[in-house]
């Protein structure tokens, strides 16, 4: 039997995916590139906002109305938060598998070739080990060559006003150091390159453990293995900053200062709200201390706008400390209301319109933050991750920097007279920027 997956959402959503896989592998499936060519189509979806809510049905509904003969598993995020009601609602899908045993995927395969309607939502795990039983070296990557992303936590206490995360995938759990270094380990050994370290807000790593967060501790591990690979940190909570992983980056260059630091607001007022407890002040001193420390850190961000109750005055206090703060690279979100949390019947609900103007305002005013910050690499020569040739182009090869993580951040385009491998290192010159990319001239060799 052969499946198609399409995953949805974010990287903790790919590394589901790939569990998925490797679970599927086991039970004797196998994946299919193509969609025609599949018995079972597999739709990983996303249940964080609206949008990326509608975005996960509505390819849903394509994949049957286009092959209404083969059968069709709805999984992840949404399954988990809305499996009955949609098992009443949406027949277009034969079986739902939410997302707390990942084990169980060819179960729910088996389900949805039987008769339709089928619902495994198995129970959050509070412990956490079933969480990390199949994190392993072993499943396939869906990342370009060279990188992959490993999942350190699951859940999250932060409780954030306005988020469904924690209703999705529970209370913060934490994988232990070894079975991270082991799988980082394996990881290492097929070649890759970039370790992404993701989870909801890796600043609280440990934490359920009892204690203080673990993280400077797990980068002294990964840092023991040997080789030439990089350490990206995706996502850390700016009231949970763990500052001594500056010592780390400061130490050992393989630590990339690429900083994931959700701000989401500098209104303190707005902050309470969302249930956060910085500001402007503290948060510009967090960013300051960082490029105090790493001058060639990069810092990542994002902004929620139009939350309940927010006036033009907090916005505009957002606006001036984004001019502030000099942010690397910064997308915007405007509030999606999402039942069962907290700041879904809160009063002064913002327009839709204004919301979204308001994000327009901050696209608009990022863009010449973002060119000025990458300015900055110009006539530089940096270490480059080469991700794949230019279709079509001679000696043409899109590659990343440090500053630039993947899929969300800009590429370097890489020009280079000897045959590059993508999934390798290189060294080139940054002679231009274009918008918010890099143009570069190879000047060192692949390692592959």
């Amino acid at each position: 039997m052969k499946y198609f997956l399409d995953p949805h959402g974010c990287a903790k959503n790919q590394v589901d995916a790939e569990t998925m896989m490797a679970e599927l592998a086991k039970a004797g499936w196998s994946a299919s590139p193509e969609v025609q060519d599949a018995d079972l189509v597999i739709v990983n979806t996303c249940g964080f906002i609206e949008s990326a809510k509608a975005e996960s049905i509505e390819a849903a509904l394509s994949y049957k109305a286009a092959y209404p003969d083969k059968k069709l598993l709805l999984a992840g995020c949404l399954a988990q938060r809305y499996a009955e009601q949609l098992s009443a609602d949406f027949a277009e899908a034969d079986a739902f598998f939410g997302n707390a045993d990942l084990s169980r995927v060819a179960e729910a395969a088996a389900m949805a070739m039987g008769e339709p309607g089928g619902v495994l939502k198995p129970e959050i795990d509070p412990s956490g080990d079933r969480d990390f039983a199949s994190c392993t070296d072993a499943r396939p990557l869906l990342s370009l060559p060279g990188s992959a992303y490993v999942k350190i936590t699951e859940g999250c206490d932060n409780c954030c006003s306005y988020c469904a995360i924690p209703l999705i995938r529970g209370t913060l759990r934490s994988r232990s150091l070894d079975s991270i270094v082991e799988e980082c380990r394996g990881l290492l050994a097929r070649g890759v390159k970039e370790l992404c370290l993701i989870g909801q807000d890796l600043g609280s790593f440990g934490v359920d453990k009892g204690g203080a967060c673990l993280l400077p501790e797990l980068l002294d591990a990964l840092t023991a293995l040997p080789g030439r690979f990089w350490i990206r940190l995706l996502y850390i909570h700016p009231d949970n900053f763990p500052v001594a992983i500056l010592d780390r980056c400061e130490r050992d260059p393989r630590i990339l200062p690429y900083f994931d630091i959700p701000f989401q607001h500098a209104s303190a007022r707005i902050l309470r709200a969302m249930n956060r407890r910085g500001d402007a002040e503290t948060y510009l001193a967090l960013i300051a201390e960082i490029r105090r420390r790493l001058p060639s850190a990069t810092v990542r961000s994002t902004f929620l706008v139009g939350f309940p109750s927010e006036t033009e005055d907090d916005f505009l206090a957002l606006l001036d400390f984004q001019a502030q703060a000099g942010i690397d690279w910064l997308g915007a979100f405007a509030y999606s209301r999402e039942e069962e949390t907290a700041a879904f019947s809160m009063k002064g609900r913002v327009s839709k319109k204004l919301a979204a103007d308001r994000k327009r305002r901050v696209e608009e005013a990022q863009g010449p933050i973002c060119e000025e910050r990458m300015e900055r690499f110009v006539g530089r020569t940096l270490d480059l991750l080469v991700e794949e040739k230019v279709e079509g182009e001679e000696g043409l090869y899109l590659a990343r920097a440090a500053c630039q993580a993947p899929e969300v951040d800009g590429a370097t385009v890489l020009s280079s007279n000897v045959p590059l491998s993508p999934g390798s290192f290189t060294r080139g010159r940054i002679f231009r920027r274009a918008g918010i990319d890099l143009d570069a001239a190879n000047v060192g060799e692949s390692d592959a």
